[in-house]
């Protein structure tokens, strides 16, 4: 059984808009309660540490080369793989990233609902030229597209690319690119 407290000899512990609420309803609380232990059980709000579970850090890893900069990536070469991406992650160092690999070459798009650093995706064509580049804000919805087919793309710290002067139509070697 739960026994409503009293919101007067309790409200100099609590905000005076949850005071108040207490006040009009003394069960609530446990409403609140019960709602908030539901949402825990079927997984709708984060438990602490949930994140790094569910995160991908184990995956086959390659060196880019941008310039005389080198990014170390993890690479995302299968459907699993590619749908998780970044996702979860809460961390990632300045010249870390992740390159997707794709069968064939076409339109690709990224959003970023579950991801919690803010990136810059470049689409990047067979021979490692940058087609274009976007910044993508954390757990948004919005599409980030290629501007013409391609098979890979590279997400990094959002500005990394740009600080580094790399942007379209500079050329990425190493990994699965050719070096020329």
């Amino acid at each position: 059984m739960i026994k409503a407290l009293s919101p007067k000899r309790h409200s100099t512990h609590l905000p005076p808009h949850l005071a108040a609420a207490l006040s009009r309803r003394p069960g609530r609380l446990a409403g609140l309660v019960a709602s908030l232990f539901l949402s825990l059980c079927l997984g709708l709000v984060p438990r602490p540490g949930q994140t790094e579970e569910v995160a991908q850090r184990d995956l086959p890893r390659a060196t880019l080369n941008a310039g005389m900069y080198l990014v170390h990536v993890q690479v995302a070469a299968t459907a699993e793989q590619r749908a998780i991406g970044l996702m979860y992650r809460t961390d990632l160092r300045d010249n870390e990233g992740m390159l997707f690999i794709f069968e064939k070459p076409q339109m690709q798009c990224f959003w970023m609902k579950n991801t919690y650093i803010p990136l810059t995706a470049a689409f990047i064509a067979d021979d490692g030229a940058i087609v274009n580049t976007v910044n993508m804000q954390p757990r948004t919805t919005n599409s980030h597209c290629s501007t013409q087919p391609v098979r890979y793309v590279l997400e990094v710290r959002q500005g990394w690319l740009a600080q580094h002067g790399f942007g379209p139509g500079k050329r990425l070697t190493g990994g699965p690119f050719k070096e020329n």
